[in-house]
């Protein structure tokens, strides 16, 4: 019985990396929401909106990402995860899909903003979950893994996509994309389930130590000092890397004078360095205190908006070394933030904290993308943008240093 039990966790410890493999695939379909940079400029045109009202669907997409990850974070423990990742599926295809058949910006800010959005936040969550459960050695370096598949989505889906606009157009691109999210993330949801307790068990470290005390419910979480500042920092890291993501093709195009087909390559550079964030600010959260990696982080986006500043039409290189460093970061507080949930408050009510945590990326989207709207309108100055920025890391620099 004994020789059976080992052989089953044998099989379990490799069968374990289907969880990755497909995480990162289906990640990579939901991330395509970073390659909305691509269709900006086509949206402007085809619904003859100016540039606030063109980042009304990205923004509420973000928003709706994460209502719904604190949502559906309630659930993730109660109901299988393949039944979770069908029906966020689902309703990131339909809002492909209906999005091609808008008309003005308000109808494809709810097919776009809300439904594509709202079916991300559900899925989003439970790959991440599945994988934390199966590899509770190095929860940190596989969540960052895993959300490697959404940083690098537009590395293969914003040449694509771009490609499939000057073919076919805007809103046939739209529907192409659902139909091809809807297929692959259904039939990739099936093998996923969570390690049952002996399983479990087999996976933990030998050297483990007992984290009970650490495991805090979400209302022992909020009144938590820790969290506040968590928060705060998350906030303003994705506040500043959804800005200037989904500005890189106009700041290219507009301020440094790239051509559009140019941009749209370099887009997919970025991603790299978006998807290259995600493990390596993970595996540093494992490594050095995360009160470290925040200040890291900080400094690398300080460091980047000086450069821009700096820059000037033709500046392709520094524009290539700032954007970089942006979009890496961006992917970095993607994975500082759950590793840090999971570091503080426990594995055992992960899912429902790290959906209150995540909230910040909503606050952050929504604030950034408005704030920046606003200062483009009015002062039509793109520098304007990245000192803007530069106080942002300031607040966030000082709060991450009270990180206990």
């Amino acid at each position: 019985m004994d020789q059976t039990n080992q052989n089953q966790n044998l099989l379990s410890m490799k069968s374990r990396w289907i969880y990755v493999l497909f995480g990162i695939i289906i990640m990579m379909c939901l991330g395509t929401v970073y390659s909305y940079s691509v269709f900006r400029i086509s949206v402007e045109e085809a619904y003859g909106v100016g540039f606030t009202k063109s980042g009304l669907p990205y923004m509420a997409s973000l928003a709706f990402y994460a209502i719904f990850m604190l949502i559906t974070g309630k659930y993730l423990d109660k109901y299988s995860p393949r039944t979770i990742i069908i029906i966020g599926g689902f309703f990131v295809a339909l809002g492909w899909i209906l999005s091609s058949f808008t008309s003005n910006i308000i109808t494809l800010t709810l097919t776009y903003g809300v439904l594509i959005g709202s079916g991300v936040g559900i899925v989003y969550g439970s790959p991440m979950a599945v994988v934390a459960k199966w590899f509770p050695e190095k929860k940190g370096a596989f969540v960052g893994i895993v959300l490697l598949g959404f940083g690098l989505s537009p590395f293969i889906t914003a040449p694509f996509a771009r490609y499939l606009i000057s073919l076919y157009g805007l809103h046939r691109t739209f529907l192409i994309l659902g139909i091809i999210f809807g297929v692959v993330i259904t039939i990739l949801s099936y093998p996923f389930r969570y390690p049952t307790n002996d399983e479990h068990k087999s996976l933990e470290p030998s050297n483990q130590q007992n984290n009970t005390i650490h495991e805090l419910e979400t209302n022992q979480m909020l009144r938590t000092t820790s969290f506040r500042i968590l928060f705060f920092c998350f906030t303003i890291g994705t506040m500043i890397g959804l800005t200037l993501v989904g500005m890189t093709s106009n700041i290219g195009t507009n301020l440094i004078k790239l051509p559009a087909k140019t941009v749209a390559l370099l887009i997919s550079f970025f991603a790299i360095f978006n998807g290259l964030g995600r493990p390596i600010f993970g595996w540093l959260t494992d490594k050095i205190s995360h009160k470290k990696t925040m200040a890291i982080s900080y400094v690398l986006i300080l460091i980047a908006a000086i450069l821009m500043i700096l820059a000037r039409p033709g500046s392709l290189i520094l524009y290539m070394i700032a954007f970089s460093i942006f979009w890496f970061n961006l992917g970095g507080w993607l994975a500082i933030a759950p590793a840090v949930t999971l570091a503080l408050y426990g594995e055992k009510h992960y899912s429902q904290n790290y959906g209150v945590v995540f909230l910040a990326y909503g606050i952050g989207a929504i604030g950034g993308v408005m704030l920046s709207g606003l200062l483009m309108d009015l002062l039509k100055n793109y520098n304007v943008i990245f000192y803007f920025v530069i106080v942002l890391c300031i607040f966030g620099f000082i709060s991450s240093r009270k990180m206990k």
